[in-house]
């Protein structure tokens, strides 16, 4: 048992002053930087863009079973993120759904493809269950739009390979000037509650890096109208954004950080491809509609 001496002489010690506590930080072992993320991002990224572009460039048959698969893993992300109270058979029911939708998209065009990934998404909602099961189901509809797109624009017979690459290259470049911008310039958030580190000024660097590729890869492939390039590829970027937006929130609604764990330093399929998956129909739908009449390409 201490003494009345002893405790009076310990209350008599002074608390830590500034001077202490800054003495204290400065013998603190300094945190080495977090280079190891970055140098697996730019490896997983050399090892994916090549085989994603080889197979873009083939087209056809290998082209379909690269879509083919990213499609199977994305809904299979989508149906890990949602709860459900069946999952194992959710699962199945999204899988075979996106895969007849793709093949009744190659045989019989987008809208019957798009026809058949709805029955599937319903069904999905059904065996699926849970309080959600409509944000379940919906994710099979969500993931066949986008692919939709990117195949109607690839399977183009004269310009599908330029107009693929023109979307590709501008979400890519998005996130690549957005990341640029944000970190550098900073600013006011652009969705604070979805996604907190996005801010308005990556979404003008990520415009202006989008349109600049944009137009680039339409005075490769000598486009018609490389000015309205120029603009395309910027709405493409704010498309993209959204669609990278809407991932956050549903991951955010319940607490989940990725999609998933395929790639090293990325997260999952659907992390990679969310802008994509939002870009591709609205620009296909875009061309489409007044791509003729503008003759942009």
């Amino acid at each position: 048992m201490k003494s009345s001496t002893d405790g009076n002489a310990a209350s008599a010690q002074p608390p830590p002053g500034p001077a202490d506590s800054a003495a204290a930080a400065a013998a603190a072992p300094a945190k080495p930087p977090k280079t190891g993320d970055l140098k697996v991002r730019v490896l997983s990224a050399l090892v994916m863009a090549p085989v994603v572009l080889g197979a873009v460039w083939a087209g056809g048959w290998v082209f379909h079973a690269l879509i083919a698969f990213g499609s199977v893993i994305a809904v299979s992300e989508w149906t890990s993120i949602v709860p459900s109270a069946r999952r194992l058979p959710a699962r199945l029911m999204a899988t075979i759904g996106i895969l007849v939708a793709l093949m009744v998209q190659i045989v019989a065009g987008p809208a019957a493809g798009l026809g058949a990934a709805t029955a599937f998404a319903v069904l999905t909602a059904i065996v699926g269950g849970g309080s959600d099961r409509g944000l379940l189901g919906f994710g099979v509809l969500y993931v066949a739009v986008g692919m939709a797109g990117l195949m109607w624009l690839r399977d183009l017979p004269d310009s599908g390979l330029s107009l693929f690459l023109f979307v590709l290259f501008a979400i890519w470049a998005t996130d690549i000037g957005a990341y640029a911008a944000g970190r550098s310039i900073g600013g006011p958030k652009l969705a604070p509650r979805i996604s907190p580190k996005k801010t308005w000024a990556g979404l003008i660097g990520g415009m202006a890096a989008s349109a600049l590729f944009g137009w680039l890869v339409a005075l490769a492939f000598g486009a018609a109208r490389p000015d309205i390039a120029l603009a395309v590829g910027a709405a493409t970027a704010v498309v993209g954004q959204a669609g990278d937006l809407f991932e956050s929130a549903v991951k955010r609604r319940y607490n989940v950080k990725d999609s998933g764990q395929l790639i090293p330093g990325h997260g999952g399929i659907l992390d990679r491809i969310d802008g994509l998956l939002a870009a591709a129909p609205v620009l296909a739908l875009f061309h489409a509609a007044v791509g003729s009449v503008l003759s942009w390409w």
